[in-house]
């Protein structure tokens, strides 16, 4: 305890007369942060001091070779942040933004973070709309199920522009963050969020797209009861109403996403669907029991891991 003591007094000792240099900050932010378990300290310190300057990451290293100094209120500022960050509240929660595909979000409490790895449930949904596209269609009608901070939605409709969007979120307020983020990004013409359960396929809120929808995306909440995320960034900062799928396998919201997928999509339309990489065989499972799928299947991730069903309503054969 003494050594990380020292390490704060360390990060305020220059106080607001001298300045503390941008070197001294970032080594005593990463090492305090290594300390405390963070498993990216180097580039979260970065992340963080860059915020509190206004600047992109890339700038630092220029900064860092002139010498520059915090001031005694961007000292301050800092200290504050890299605290919260020792005590696991997430990077982005403290920096207000997340990066998902060439998309900066706003994120914050009561809202899932977005993954790396769900952008490849984005780039599917973008791939098969642009395909639409290119093959002729004037518009491609996109849902997305469970939407949280919107990621996936704007997404789409940012990569395709002829994409309209119709994104449905349970939560009040990762509804609210959704909206945001579609004023922000301007996409407000393309791009409707909608309030609603899936797990009770509500015809209300989804009868103007059912049986028309070219593409279904969902990254719905899938853990099982019994496997609390270890990390605390996850376990105590995300909403347990994004994480936790129902039932004793997780799969209870999965089931209901499959459902209203099968009444959403018209005959060929596409469906993709992330999943715990253990879920692989369960949720084909679920697609294999029910009438009108084909083209199952599941896709890897970056790590190699099994984490996205897809599948394809069968094509319509009447003449």
């Amino acid at each position: 305890m003494t050594g990380r003591r020292h390490d704060r007094d360390d990060l305020m000792a220059a106080g607001p007369a001298a300045g503390l240099p941008l070197r001294t900050a970032l080594a005593t932010a990463m090492q305090r942060l290594a300390d405390a378990g963070v498993t990216s300290p180097s580039v979260d310190a970065q992340l963080l001091v860059a915020h509190v300057l206004g600047v992109p990451r890339a700038e630092l290293s220029r900064r860092v070779v002139l010498g520059d100094a915090l001031t005694g209120a961007q000292a301050q500022r800092f200290e504050d942040l890299v605290g919260a960050r020792a005590d696991r509240v997430p990077l982005q929660h403290l920096t207000g933004t997340a990066g998902f595909r060439r998309l900066e979000l706003a994120v914050g409490p009561g809202v899932f973070l977005p993954r790396p790895e769900t952008e490849l449930l984005a780039g599917l949904g973008v791939e098969e709309a642009g395909r639409l596209v290119d093959a002729g269609a004037d518009e491609v009608l996109v849902v997305d199920l469970c939407t949280g901070s919107g990621a996936v939605a704007l997404s789409v409709a940012d990569e395709v522009p002829r994409a309209r969007v119709v994104a449905l979120e349970l939560d009040p307020s990762a509804a609210a963050w959704a909206r945001r983020n579609v004023e922000r990004l301007g996409l407000t013409s393309r791009v409707e969020i909608r309030e609603g359960d899936v797990a009770l396929a509500d015809v209300r809120l989804l009868a103007d797209v059912t049986g028309r929808a070219d593409v279904v995306l969902a990254n719905p909440p899938y853990i099982p009861p019994g496997m609390v995320p270890t990390e605390p960034e996850v376990r105590d900062h995300d909403p347990a109403v994004a994480l936790y799928g129902g039932g004793a396998d997780g799969l209870q919201v999965p089931r209901a996403v499959v459902a209203t997928a099968a009444a959403l999509l018209r005959p060929g339309g596409f469906f993709a669907m992330e999943h715990a990489d253990v879920q692989g065989d369960a949720v084909r499972a679920l697609v294999a029991a029910a009438s009108g799928w084909s083209a199952a299947r599941t896709l890897h991730d970056l790590a190699g891991r099994p984490r996205t069903l897809v599948a394809r309503r069968v094509p319509d054969s009447s003449p």
